[in-house]
């Protein structure tokens, strides 16, 4: 009958409703990286393309605050970047410590075992961070491990891993490392030169705002050499570094592939809007509006799930309240009747967490609020003792203590002067 039903129906052109999207990604998109997805279309081996790969390159080489060579942005999402690291770096039989404390170490374990590596893997409570010191000790009872990979900033839980500790001590043991940082490029600091990180991937749709579809990825001398002296063939054609550095290379530029042109031409100016604003204001924004929505979150008596130093900004997980009987008709009121999109928990957090991201273009007072003010009304016409105005107060303190703390700052760095 319905598919009957769809035959029958009209087919025009789409126009998807305007929606704030605060979950966990894809984020919402600037006007002008929406615009230089419309440019006309140009050949991927048209010099003119050729130039703006390389302006990709060194966008891309601020973001991730590294001088690696081998940066460019992979053709897919996050997963494809995912992939890459692993195809490229694990070979059959190696030994690779995966810290997992989400569903992203999980899929980082699945890659492991189809590359016929032997994951070895390290457990931490979901919400918790990878603790450098278990994966000392796996490192310590393995010889010869090859590659630890873990999550620098875990989606389904909104917890941050301390990246830097973790690759000294895999270094220490003769090990590689490979991290996600699919959530936090441009919304948290990740170093991946200052902290020794050899092969680092991320995506394009959450703290970039741009549109989904590519990955950023980053790989040091160290992971180069790795992967140009394998004994064995990378398993994956399409992800094989020896030959995607004949078309992201320095001096060369083979057809490998149809690169997604427009998509390319969207990151370039979503990197090129991270540069304008700066790297270092755009991590001090995401943390302003988390600390705002924070306060109205908590007004309301909602708990995170996360401790605070583990805590990622763009990232907000808090415990569905007391009281809620069905989540998931929370979120459909928000998006029925608000046009307003949050997270639910995955795995073991299904029906225990709201997932609330302030992520890019996202990230912005005017979010805050409204998330605010449509999540306090609904649970106040379920019943819970929410009072509405209040969370919003909450957040407008906090904005005010924030701005009067900065300003405080400016004039004793002045002083000083």
């Amino acid at each position: 009958m319905a598919a009957a039903a769809n035959q029958r129906k009209k087919i025009t052109s789409f126009h998807p409703p305007q929606r704030v999207l605060l979950g966990p990604g894809p984020s919402n998109i600037n006007p002008r990286v929406l615009a230089a997805m419309s440019l006309p279309v140009i050949g991927y081996l048209d010099p003119i393309f050729v130039e703006m790969m390389e302006e990709l390159k060194t966008l891309l080489r601020y973001a991730f605050q590294t001088d690696n060579q081998l940066t460019f942005p992979a053709s897919g999402p996050g997963s494809v970047g995912m992939e890459s690291c692993f195809v490229n770096m694990v070979e059959p039989g190696d030994k690779v410590i995966v810290g997992r404390n989400g569903v992203f170490g999980g899929r980082m374990i699945e890659n492991v075992e189809r590359c016929g590596g032997t994951p070895i893997v390290v457990e931490d409570t979901w919400g918790e961070a990878v603790d450098p010191n278990k994966i000392e000790d796996a490192l310590k009872k393995n010889p010869g491990v090859k590659v630890v990979a873990f999550v620098h900033a875990e989606t389904s839980t909104g917890c941050a891993s301390d990246a830097k500790t973790i690759a000294e001590v895999a270094h220490k043991h003769g090990a590689m490392v490979i991290v996600d940082a699919v959530t936090s490029l441009g919304g948290s600091p990740i170093k991946v030169k200052e902290w020794d990180l050899d092969a680092v991937y991320s995506g394009s749709q959450k703290c970039l705002s741009c549109t989904p579809g590519l990955s950023p990825i980053t790989f040091n001398e160290r992971a180069i050499e790795f992967v140009k002296n394998r004994k064995t063939k990378v398993q994956s054609w399409f992800m094989d570094l020896n030959l995607i550095l004949n078309y992201w290379g320095n001096t060369t530029r083979t057809y490998h592939h149809t690169a997604p042109i427009n998509g390319l031409f969207a990151l370039h100016e979503a990197l090129l809007l991270l540069k304008e604003e700066g790297l270092e204001n755009s991590w001090a924004r995401h943390t302003r509006h988390h600390l705002a929505l924070k306060a109205g979150l908590e007004s309301m008596g909602l708990k995170y799930l996360v401790k605070e130093e583990n805590r990622l900004p763009q990232m907000n997980a808090v415990y569905v309240p007391e009281g809620v009987k069905n989540e998931a008709e929370v979120r459909r009121i928000l998006l029925n009747e608000f046009n307003l999109e949050i997270g639910a928990g995955l795995g073991p957090l299904a029906g225990k967490i709201w997932r609330v991201g302030l992520m890019g273009y996202s990230a912005q007072s005017a979010n805050v609020m409204l998330c605010l003010s449509a999540l306090g009304s609904v649970l106040a016409d379920m019943g819970l003792n929410v009072k509405v105005g209040e969370a919003e107060a909450a957040a407008h303190q906090s904005y005010a203590a924030q701005h009067a703390a900065a300003a405080q700052q400016m004039r004793t760095t002045a002083k000083k002067k």
